[in-house]
C-alpha cells in the first residue's frame, strides 16, 4: 500500500501515509475480527483532524483490509479463504482440507418457482416449480456464504424427508447415487441487500461473489444448479482450467 512521491518530487497527501501507516499496523498488530479505535482517537494520536482519518480508513476499506459497522466500528476482515473452482470440486471438502471446521445449515427447502433462467436450464415452463434447497454455510463459526439449490424433483425424491442439513453433495451420492460434477459456471459481483446483511452479518450493500455452477450426474442430464453468494471480504475463488473446462462452452457467455 506504499505510495512513492509524486512525478513533481511532492510527498504524498497525509491521509495516504497514515492509510500506509495503519495497514502496516494492522498486519502485524491485529487479528481477524478486531475493532481499530474509534476515528477520534486516531485523529488525537497522529495529530490530525478526523476527516484525514476517515480518508485513511477508506484507503484501507478498498484495500480489503477492514470493513465499517454501524454501532461497531471499523474491524478487521476474516483472512481470504481460496476455493478452488473446478469440475469435481466440493465447498465442504475444500474448506476441510484447509483445516476449517464448516457447518451448513438449512435454512429451506420445497417446492417453489424458479427464476425464468434457471427454469429454462431445466427446460421447464414458466411457473412450473422446482425443488428449492436455501442453506447457510458458517466456517469456524462466522457466516461465509448462502447458497440456494434448484433441483429436479423427479430425480432426488423424498429429498424434504432426508435432508437436515450438511453436505448436499453427501446426500445426493448415498441416498441417490448421483455425482454431480460441474458443466458450467458464472461468476457476478452482487451488493448485500437486508436478507445478506442479516444471515453474512456483513453491512447492508457490501460486496459479494455469486457463483452460479451447472450441476450433471454421469450421463451429462442437469439436476442441479446452485447459486452461492458469499462475503468477498473472506472468499477467494480460483478456477483451475484443466481438461474439465476447456471447452469455451463451459462457461456462461
Amino acid at each position: 500500500m506504499s505510495r512513492q512521491r509524486s512525478a513533481t518530487g511532492a510527498p504524498p497527501p497525509r491521509y495516504r501515509t497514515l492509510a500506509d501507516t495503519l495497514a502496516r499496523e494492522v498486519r502485524t498488530d491485529y487479528g481477524p475480527g478486531d475493532l481499530l479505535p474509534a476515528e477520534s482517537r486516531l485523529a488525537t494520536r497522529f495529530a490530525v483532524n478526523r476527516h484525514t482519518v476517515r480518508r485513511a480508513l477508506d484507503e484501507l476499506v478498498a484495500a480489503g483490509m477492514v470493513t465499517r459497522h454501524q454501532g461497531l466500528g471499523t474491524q478487521v476482515v476474516d483472512r481470504r479463504l481460496d476455493y478452488a473452482v473446478n469440475a469435481a470440486s466440493k465447498v465442504t471438502h475444500n474448506l476441510a482440507e484447509q483445516g476449517l471446521a464448516t457447518e451448513t445449515r438449512c435454512l429451506n427447502q420445497g417446492l417453489d418457482e424458479a427464476p425464468d433462467a434457471i427454469a429454462r436450464r431445466f427446460a421447464r415452463a414458466a411457473g412450473e416449480p422446482l425443488l428449492c434447497v436455501e442453506t447457510l454455510r458458517r466456517v469456524d463459526g462466522s457466516p461465509l456464504l448462502r447458497l440456494r439449490h434448484w433441483f429436479d424433483p423427479a430425480r432426488v425424491p423424498g429429498w424434504v424427508d432426508r435432508y437436515r442439513g450438511g453436505s448436499t453433495r453427501v446426500l445426493l451420492e448415498r441416498h441417490y447415487g448421483l455425482r454431480l460434477q460441474r458443466r458450467r459456471v458464472r461468476l457476478e459481483a452482487f451488493s448485500a441487500d437486508p436478507e445478506d446483511s442479516r444471515l453474512l452479518q456483513c453491512p447492508h450493500r457490501a460486496p459479494l461473489m455469486a457463483l452460479t455452477s451447472d450441476n450433471v450426474d454421469a450421463a451429462g442430464r442437469l439436476v442441479e444448479v446452485s447459486v452461492g453468494r458469499a462475503r468477498a471480504d473472506r472468499l477467494a475463488y480460483h478456477i483451475d482450467f484443466d481438461h474439465s473446462l476447456t471447452d469455451p462452452d463451459e462457461v456462461f457467455p
